[in-house]
């Protein structure tokens, strides 16, 4: 058989074809494998992630001197602990080799020889004769034929999948401890007494309602601020508009005798609506703390300002009201607006004030009553008569202080203080 002849025989497709498809297989299993383990760790039957709960206690000090033993808690979820599976086929090698191994071998060879023997005596000369014949042949053939087929796969755990990486990180940013419990202690982690401890957590209520008003302080700065600069841009509007007005009438003249008022109008114009821009903080704080409500009329702009236009020819100024064609009611809503921004600002900072206050007096011991001294009366007689036996004995000892031992000084007093514990 012709070597070729050897190979037309082997199932190439399912040698090489076979191991593939079982990789390809074995990556949609492991793939569901690591699916069904997502669902079934991940998640409960209703669809919830599912967590882990740990429970520590925290130390923490307050500013009055005692502590809080708080009993914290906080949930991961259980994806972000545990080891996910998640094998995948990385390489598949497949090595197939054959080896046809074929020889042969032919040898011949023909020997030829004759034997006889006989004697003949011819008188002189003797003739002896001898001789023999022989055939040797060989043919030696040989074939060897030998395989070797080897799949090698290797499959590695990848560890967490990106989208599922992405995930729990999102999830992890928004994982904080939360309190579940707070017991006040003093400094050396003992009970504290009844009264201090109604004390503690005044002090810790106090501290969460300052923090809150903070926040909305803030946030009331900045809705306020916003509002002061939609007002200012109104004003600017309302300005721009009035300069155009004038210069367009100055362009309009000839002599300069007749642009001279509108330049006077312009500029006055210009210098009362700019000094309106600086106004607006403090006029809007002042008609916000105006409790009387003389200060601001809801549908007008307060004359606090003191705002100018110019007249139909722009020779001269006049009051500033509402007309056809200009900004005064945006200019109106717009100081409405920024006056109840500045109001609502104002009683967050009071209130902040009051709370700050009520706070501080608590940590520094100012709000904490003291036992009024107790009077003598006839009900402490004892005590009546040791102050008395003591204001002897003062007497005495001025009596005995002379002159000569304090020269120079003619009138003097001996003070002596001294304390009763009830």
């Amino acid at each position: 058989m012709a070597i070729g002849d050897q190979f037309s025989g082997l199932d190439m497709q399912n040698l090489i074809g076979g191991p593939l498809r079982a990789a390809a297989d074995a990556s949609l299993q492991l793939a569901d494998s690591t699916a069904n383990f997502i669902n079934k760790v991940g998640f409960d039957e209703n669809g919830n992630t599912r967590k882990a709960s740990f429970q520590f206690e925290k130390k923490s000090f307050n500013e009055d001197g005692t502590t809080n033993e708080d009993e914290m808690k906080i949930d991961v979820p259980m994806l972000a602990i545990v080891p996910i599976p998640n094998l995948q086929v990385d390489e598949v090698n497949i090595l197939f080799d054959m080896e046809v191994k074929e020889s042969e071998k032919s040898e011949s060879a023909t020997d030829l020889s004759a034997t006889a023997s006989g004697s003949l005596n011819l008188g002189i000369v003797k003739v002896n004769i001898s001789g023999s014949v022989s055939s040797h042949s060989s043919n030696t053939r040989s074939s060897d034929n030998s395989a070797k087929y080897h799949v090698d796969v290797r499959a590695t755990n990848h560890g967490t999948p990106e989208g599922l990486a992405r995930v729990l990180d999102m999830m992890a940013a928004s994982v904080s401890p939360s309190l579940v419990s707070s017991t006040p202690k003093d400094a050396n982690g003992q009970e504290l007494p009844a009264e201090r401890k109604e004390r503690t957590e005044k002090i810790k209520a106090l501290r969460q309602e300052i923090m809150l008003l903070e926040a909305k302080q803030s946030a009331a700065e900045k809705s306020l601020t916003e509002l002061i600069n939609k007002f200012k841009r109104t004003g600017s509007m309302q300005q721009n508009q009035y300069l155009a007005k004038l210069n367009e009438i100055i362009n309009g003249k000839e002599k300069e005798e007749e642009k001279e008022p509108v330049q006077k109008t312009l500029d006055e114009i210009n210098r009362i609506w700019n000094d309106f821009q600086l106004q607006i903080p403090s006029v809007i704080e002042m008609i916000a703390s105006d409790t009387s409500g003389t200060s601001a009329n809801d549908a007008a702009l307060s004359k606090l300002f003191v705002l100018k236009a110019a007249n139909s020819d722009g020779t001269q100024t006049e009051d500033y009201a509402d007309a056809a064609g200009n900004y005064y009611k945006q200019l109106a809503a717009g100081q409405d607006a920024a006056v109840n921004a500045q109001t609502n600002l104002n009683s967050i900072i009071e209130t902040y004030t009051s709370k700050k206050t009520e706070y501080n007096n608590l940590i520094s011991g100012a709000g904490t009553s003291t036992p009024a001294p107790q009077s003598l009366t006839d009900n402490n007689i004892p005590v009546m008569e040791t102050a008395s036996k003591l204001i002897d004995i003062i007497d005495n000892t001025a009596d005995r202080i002379t002159p000569p031992l304090l020269p120079g000084i003619i009138n003097y007093q001996v003070k002596v203080a001294f304390h009763i514990s009830l």
